[in-house]
């Protein structure tokens, strides 16, 4: 079967685009307007860049009518935002922040999560995130116009990242402890209890 961005209708390829790259972190973005309204909400399309400089990377949709999300407004105003990462315990409270609120709701409240004072950035951190990265924008890229559908692929680097004690173990994260969740295809997601290792194999003459 062949897929035709051309002629495949863009729900139907999306769709089957997020069952094929799958499974993928969540993003958990705070940000905040210029008048201070708060806006929490989750990506899928979330990952690392680099680490010199630390930068992570993860793209926000236009919505219907190619309206830009309330992040993408709030980045580009402040320039400034928090990536928090989703644990097993937050996915109920997850799925509630990514409803389509009206413009200036607060996700925090209809959630009932915490906003945390930041020490570099003005959005707050969410205070039951285990890991939040302090971040910011380094760079926009625009994929398509302005139409439904279309991507902002928004890259921060890292200027401070805050990792509970809770998940830790000899000051190193302990997926045991963690517990972080992934994004599939539809509604469907992911836990991570089942893994699994592979040492990678270092080059030797006549392998």
């Amino acid at each position: 079967m062949l897929f035709d961005p051309a002629t495949t209708p863009r729900g139907e390829l999306y769709s089957f685009m997020i069952r094929a790259v799958a499974p993928r972190p969540i993003a958990w973005v705070s940000t905040v307007s210029r008048e201070r309204k708060l806006n929490l909400a989750p990506f899928s399309f979330f990952n690392g860049v680099g680490s010199n400089p630390p930068a992570l990377l993860f793209v926000c949709s236009r919505e219907k009518g190619g309206r830009k999300k309330d992040t993408l407004l709030n980045v580009e105003e402040t320039g400034q935002y928090v990536i928090n990462t989703v644990p097993e315990a937050l996915a109920e409270r997850m799925n509630i922040t990514a409803t389509e609120y009206p413009h200036g709701v607060s996700e925090f409240e209809k959630a009932g999560l915490t906003p945390a004072p930041s020490q570099r950035v003005l959005p707050p951190r969410l205070a039951e995130s285990p890991i939040s990265f302090e971040c910011e924008l380094h760079d926009l890229m625009h994929v398509g116009g302005d139409e439904e559908g279309a991507g902002t692929i928004i890259v921060g680097r890292i200027v401070l990242v805050h990792a509970d004690d809770s998940v830790l173990k000899d000051g190193k994260l302990d997926y045991e402890l963690y517990h972080p969740i992934g994004r599939m295809g539809g509604m469907e997601y992911t836990r991570t209890r089942d893994r699994f290792t592979m040492i990678r194999k270092k080059y030797t003459p006549g392998m």
